[in-house]
């Protein structure tokens, strides 16, 4: 149960002063929340200014600089209300002893103007200075109060990042009302850090974030944000670590295997292990043959080989007398993990099936069947595997692919399907350190950085929209040659129609250059129509397959070697490196070609220079988190993982490093948190809605 005293908290914020329903679910929508739940005031308080207004500088009209944010003490002289059914604004004239400025309206109640600017009162106003016709104007003017009230003037005011619909001075109405809902909470700071910091207490940093001083005008109080980004990463570590115990402390089984079934497999490959897939495999089979459960991240970059790895810890799973299931977060991914994979099993007699949410009954029906009965070893599929009703007779490993994609909660539903299942996760982003201690703190970690043997660099080169007649000219000439390509169209940010329209546009234009060797692959295809497509062009007649970003993520064709990336400048750094490493995965040399819409912006012509420069996803993945933040990496804003609303993982590295030794030695010292720290940092992870990790501890 999560403690009474953050009870005010969690209240829905339609509860506070001016929002009503309609507000609130336009909040909720600001913050990323899904539409089902209503923010609660804690979701108010965690968006935090994106900058200030400073309010201070008072010149006097005549000595307003013009765009300046001024204030200033005036006498109202008259208002002049525009003619009826005529668009001139309401205009108020004023002065001060220097001169005069006229406040203008578009679209104004007259009545309401009249109470708020008195005529003959002396009042504050603030706002920006326009020159207009040589006359000193202020347009919508941000405050105006009766000089006897300036108190209620802020000096320095906060920023707040916006949506339609929101009104700055509606949000911070209700901010004020919400910070004054926050109660006294225990202190959950190590009291030798909070001595060394000097960091304000939550409570007092949360006001200094809302209600910035004078004194820190520009950026807010750095000291506030960072102990309330501190609070943040320290709920995400203190989480992850008892996730990580629990998984290890439910007993694991010490699984007994020679190694027959994968140098089955090993023979049957045409090409040996890289020196990281061998130094993954043994660190995987020592895992498998400890006594704890196995919770290993297994990081490559594309086209490193782990679904190989991933093989032969199957071929010792299996080997051991238990099933194996490897999740996939696409049914093309599934359905294309199985293709690749059968060969090799039926060399080790492994017995392979595939089951996604688009199979028909029937064949659902027998897959489950066989599966319950221990007929099948290996099964592959999406995270219709992880429902309710899918049973196995013994699974003893899980291998999860793309793991950004799933939440902790679905690891924990999809190990808890059999007695001791180890865990091996997969991900082909490559991911900064700093994420990994971020979102997989809870896994031990094995990279494989270099690529398969035989595998050439990509070479890319960027080329401006208005050249795409002769790219096509090039792709005609390599077509006819034999070559296959892929051409990805943009991802268009206003709807995923547009995305699609995009496409099935290009693939209109490119059939009537190139006649039936074109086809096309997008998300709302069925899975046969997909795989059908997939299936022409990697063994058929089809040269080009034209596609929007479905194909971001493991399609497999060593045969095509040329990527063609529309509007490249719209796509961020690690999806770029993605599509990228769709080719490339044969012996001969490939191409990608980025068109970009010339001008780009500033950050898209990092993106694209770093494209040029590098094939080291490592790198390109360290630069993505410099250009654009942790949360688009990891596809957190769609994906449902707990990105963070405070803390920035890019700025704040070292304050990860620190929360994840704190929590760690907190779980040393206090396993079941019951001493005075303890209990605070249970409230703590209520605060941060990492409740899940709450309900692991023995003790509550």
């Amino acid at each position: 149960m999560r403690p009474s005293l953050l009870d005010p908290l969690f209240t829905p914020v339609s509860r506070l002063p001016g929002i009503g329903p309609r507000t609130a679910r336009t909040l909720g929508g600001l913050f990323g929340k899904d539409a089902e739940r209503e923010p609660t005031v804690s979701d108010l308080l965690f968006h935090l200014p994106s900058g200030t207004i400073d309010r201070r500088l008072r010149p006097g009209i005549a000595h307003a600089p013009e765009g300046a944010i001024v204030t200033l003490e005036v006498r109202i002289d008259r208002h002049q209300a525009p003619p009826r059914g005529s668009r001139a604004p309401y205009r108020i004239l004023a002065h001060d002893d220097t001169g005069t400025i006229t406040f203008v309206f578009f679209h104004a109640r007259g009545p309401f103007l009249e109470k708020s600017y008195p005529v003959g009162e002396d009042m504050i106003v603030s706002g920006r200075i326009e020159h207009f016709n040589d006359q000193i104007q202020m347009v919508h003017p941000d405050h105006a109060v009766l000089a006897d009230d300036a108190d209620d003037l802020p000096l320095v005011e906060p920023v707040y990042p916006l949506t339609q619909g929101l009104s700055s001075k509606m949000l911070q109405k209700a901010m004020a009302a919400a910070l004054d809902l926050v109660p006294d909470l225990p202190d959950w700071l190590d009291p030798a850090m909070e001595r060394q910091k000097a960091w304000p207490a939550f409570s007092d940093a949360l006001h200094a974030m809302h209600q910035p001083s004078p004194e820190s005008p520009e950026a807010g109080d750095p000291e506030a944000l960072a102990r309330l980004s501190y609070d943040e990463f320290l709920a995400n570590q203190l989480a992850l670590a008892l996730v990580r115990r629990s998984m290890r402390q439910t007993r694991g089984i010490a699984r007994h295997f020679t190694g027959t079934l994968k140098q089955k497999m090993l023979d049957a490959l045409p090409y040996s292990l890289t020196e990281g897939q061998a130094k993954a495999v043994a660190e995987i089979e020592a895992d498998l043959a400890a006594p704890t459960r196995m919770l290993r991240l297994l990081q490559g970059d594309v086209g490193a080989g782990k679904t190989v790895v991933g093989l032969m810890a199957v071929a010792a799973a299996v080997e051991s007398g238990a099933q194996a299931v490897m999740m996939a977060p696409t049914e093309i991914l599934a359905r294309q993990h199985y293709l690749s994979l059968a060969p090799l099993c039926e060399a080790a007699s492994i017995r392979i099936a595939v089951l996604t949410g688009k199979d028909g009954a029937k064949s659902r029906r027998e897959t489950r069947a066989a599966l319950e009965a221990g007929d099948i070893d290996l099964i592959v599929g999406t995270h219709a595997l992880f429902q309710g009703d899918i049973a196995f007779a013994n699974l003893g490993l899980a291998i999860v692919d793309e793991q950004h994609r799933f939440g902790v909660h679905q690891r924990l539903q999809l190990s808890s399907k059999g007695a001791g299942v180890d865990m091996l996760v997969m991900t082909a982003t490559p991911i900064p350190r700093t994420l990994v201690l971020t979102y997989f703190g809870d896994m031990d970690v094995s990279r494989l950085t270099e690529k398969p043997a035989g595998r050439q660099p990509i070479k890319t080169v960027t080329v401006p929209l208005e050249r795409m007649d002769e790219v096509v000219e090039r792709l005609r000439r390599a077509l006819d040659e034999g070559t296959k390509a892929y051409w990805v169209c943009p991802l268009v940010e206003e709807s995923e129609k547009s995305d699609l329209a995009a496409a099935e546009e290009r693939f209109e234009v490119l059939t009537q250059v190139f006649g039936p060797r074109v086809a096309l692959v997008h998300g709302r295809m069925s899975a046969e129509e997909k795989a059908s497509a997939m299936a022409s062009f990697k063994d058929g007649d089809v040269g080009l397959l034209v596609a929007t970003t479905v194909i971001e993520v493991g399609v497999d064709v060593p045969a095509a070697t040329i990527m063609v990336i529309e509007h490249a400048e719209r796509f961020g750094l690690s999806q770029l490196h993605q599509l990228r490493g769709r080719v490339g995965r044969g012996s001969e040399a490939s191409t990608c070609l980025l068109l970009y819409k010339a001008p780009v912006g500033e950050t898209a012509r990092a993106r694209l220079s770093i494209m040029r420069d590098t094939n080291d996803g490592f790198l390109i993945a360290e630069e993505d988190l410099r250009l654009r933040g942790e949360g688009e990496i990891l596809g957190t804003r769609q994906s449902g993982m707990p990105g963070f609303r405070i803390g920035d993982a890019a700025t704040h590295a070292d304050l990860i490093e620190m929360a994840r030794d704190d929590a760690r030695l907190v779980l040393e010292r206090d396993p079941d948190l019951t001493s005075e720290r303890g209990r605070a940092l249970r409230v703590l992870l209520y605060l941060f809605a990492r409740d899940e990790a709450v309900r692991l501890l023995r003790a509550g």
